[in-house]
């Protein structure tokens, strides 16, 4: 989860560089590269059935494609510290989806999450509105909408939990997702140009192999050897650790509303995930 928040503030950097389609391509592309050997590896060959493999393309085009091209668009027209806030919000909207798509139940403990969430999105927009006029809000709202894509992709990876195996769904995941963004990528090929740099490059490869590859074992493997809710407290760490990268590595200031959003941020991660007392 710390990989993930701090990736925030690296894909800012990227998508100010490179064109948008591009560096989500290249993070699937170089992700393939390091997922295909270790899938053979530590899977083997695995057959998926072609419902499996429709669900895993739906999984890649929201929770890949769709959420990467809100993330890095809305990046660009609002700040690292914001887009980690705004990030915050998944728990609580995929428990709403929970109840309108899957018909769950809702506790209202999870309710008071998706309340919280709301009130921490309306105040960093109201620091916007009052602040820099509406360039942030729509940048806020982008990556809103690449939230709900990766909503979308963990209530279709309900459907398939345990079919298939971690590492060769992530595979046909990223696979499928760079076939979908070739393009609207292709046009912008010639800008791979500036990965000459050493400093892109390293950011280019540690955002394709941390966030695609690193994140995703670390939080399987940590769910191996502990409770699922007791993990998602964890993901209170996502916005923590973009608002420190924010500041410290992207001098972005940290004011008094920022604060009362990331408060309420907080708050409705710990409300939606926190485990339950047993009897």
């Amino acid at each position: 989860m710390m990989l993930v928040g701090a990736n925030v503030a690296v894909a800012k950097v990227l998508a100010e560089a490179l064109p948008i389609a591009l560096v989500a391509f290249l993070r699937c592309v170089l992700a393939v590269a390091v997922l295909w050997p270790l899938a053979r590896m530590m899977e083997g060959r695995v057959r998926i059935s072609p419902s499996a493999k429709r669900n895993l393309f739906l999984q890649a085009l929201f929770g890949t494609a769709i959420y990467n091209a809100g993330l890095l668009a809305g990046l660009r027209l609002t700040s690292a510290l914001e887009g980690g806030m705004v990030l915050a919000t998944l728990p609580a909207v995929v428990a709403i989806g929970s109840f309108l798509w899957l018909r769950e139940r809702l506790s209202g403990r999870q309710w008071a999450a998706a309340a919280l969430a709301g009130f921490g999105m309306a105040a960093i927009t109201l620091a916007r509105l009052d602040a820099s006029g509406h360039g942030s809000v729509l940048g806020n709202f982008l990556i809103f909408l690449g939230v709900g894509g990766e909503a979308i992709y963990v209530l279709l990876a309900k459907r398939i939990v345990g079919a298939v195996p971690v590492i060769t769904a992530s595979l046909w995941m990223q696979a499928f997702s760079a076939l979908v963004l070739l393009p609207f990528a292709a046009p912008g090929l010639g800008a791979t140009a500036a990965l000459a740099d050493p400093a892109m490059l390293g950011l280019m490869l540690f955002h394709s192999l941390t966030a695609s590859v690193l994140c995703l074992l670390l939080w399987y493997k940590g769910l191996e050897r502990v409770p699922a809710g007791v993990a998602g407290v964890f993901t209170a760490f996502l916005p923590a650790t973009a608002a420190v990268t924010a500041v410290l590595f992207l001098g972005e200031s940290f004011g008094a509303v920022h604060l009362a959003g990331f408060t309420l941020m907080m708050a409705s991660v710990m409300l939606a995930t926190w485990p339950r007392k047993t009897a």
